[in-house]
């Protein structure tokens, strides 16, 4: 099958994530009578009929079966159908097929670049694809499109990732000192747990045998804790925990602090502000960082980057806040810090984040003090 692209499939790396195995081989081309333009909301374009118009893209040739069941899945996910098109290769028409957009896309205004999404979404784009297409049976193009934000934002914390934090003290890793063997198929529904072979350079410079070990697939977090320093008043968040309850936990409901899942595309700063006023209807004026860390590296890809939020906190205690779609049922606690300082002390507070957020504070509350905003 010979298909034309006009879009993210231009690039060679997302198209080889996307269709797999085989030689592709591809020619410029154009799709006369149709404009492509950019999707309202969305970083992607899609194509529209328009006079006189004609979509700029190339045609990929000879694909395999495999890969077209690939790129169907890919594309059908978001309810894009094959369809036979003529198109133009050097001023000749040629008959080939490309996957058409729903009728209730909308457009925006602008013009999509290529080369634009390329510099900021390529990287995060194929790792979406390697994990999509890690699965053995592959979903179907429903099943997809319902793993798709989960795995979207595993590939933009995966993205983040590799902005190498300092090594002064252990040990500067190269590319050659680490690598994973093979990969089980992922299991699991909104996280995955993943059965690894690995290896990594021992201290005296020799290799591992190769290891299986398994690696639970979570997410990029934000934390934050609101603090209103002119009233010395920390605000806390309780809800049930099912990590606890399954744990034998008497009492499952923990005492931490705001936190959410940092979305695609969004930077750790504005998940932060976002959650806050989703959590506890609360407009932070003033963000500072107070660390990112794995709290399970032996084991999880979980990571957490964390705030103190300089605010105003009204008498909120009570406050039940959160998104009922996303079934949160919470309670917001305003107390001073001190207080919550001696729920540290006596285990009531056994959140490893929030221990870390309010020991964070209390050494640097001090200088909190002087931060103008």
């Amino acid at each position: 099958m010979d298909l034309f692209v006009y879009g993210t499939l231009l690039s060679p790396d997302l198209m080889a994530a996307v269709a797999g195995p085989g030689v592709l081989s591809m020619r410029p081309a154009v799709l006369p009578g149709y404009a492509t333009r950019p999707i309202r909301n969305n970083v992607v374009p899609f194509i529209t009929p328009g006079e006189a118009a004609q979509a700029e893209g190339a045609v990929w040739c000879d694909l395999t079966p495999d890969q077209k069941a690939r790129l169907d899945a890919y594309e059908g996910a978001f309810g894009y159908e094959l369809a036979p098109v003529t198109v133009l290769i050097d001023d000749q028409e040629v008959t080939c097929h490309c996957y058409m957009p729903p009728d209730d896309i909308r457009g925006a205004d602008g013009v999509w670049s290529l080369h634009d999404w390329q510099e900021t979404h390529l990287t995060p784009a194929v790792l979406t694809a390697e994990e999509l297409f890690s699965h053995d049976p592959l979903p179907d193009a429903a099943a997809l499109r319902r793993m798709w934000p989960m795995v979207e934002m595993r590939a933009w914390a995966k993205t983040r990732a590799g902005q190498a934090a300092p090594a002064t003290l252990r040990r500067q890793a190269t590319p050659d000192d680490f690598a994973v063997l093979d990969a089980a198929p992922p299991q699991g529904g909104f996280y995955r747990l993943q059965e690894l072979k690995l290896r990594h350079r021992h201290f005296a410079g020799h290799y591992s045998p190769p290891l299986m070990r398994e690696a639970f697939f979570g997410v990029d977090a934000a934390l934050v804790l609101p603090y209103d320093r002119a009233r010395g008043m920390v605000a806390l968040v309780e809800q049930f925990r099912v990590g606890s309850a399954a744990r034998r936990d008497p009492n499952p409901w923990m005492l931490e602090p705001i936190a959410g899942i940092v979305d695609a595309r969004e930077t750790p700063e504005n998940a932060a502000i976002r959650e806050a006023h989703e959590e506890a209807g609360l407009d932070i004026r003033h963000l500072e960082p107070a660390g990112r860390y794995y709290p399970s590296p032996g084991s999880s890809t979980d990571y957490f980057y964390a705030f103190v939020g300089l605010c105003d906190l009204p008498q909120i205690s009570g406050y039940s806040g959160g998104l009922p779609e996303e079934g949160e049922d919470l309670r917001i606690h305003v107390l001073p810090l001190e207080q919550a300082m001696g729920l540290a002390e006596t285990g009531e507070i056994a959140a490893g984040p929030l221990l870390h957020l309010l020991y964070w504070l209390t050494v640097h509350r001090e200088r909190l003090a002087g931060v103008e905003i």
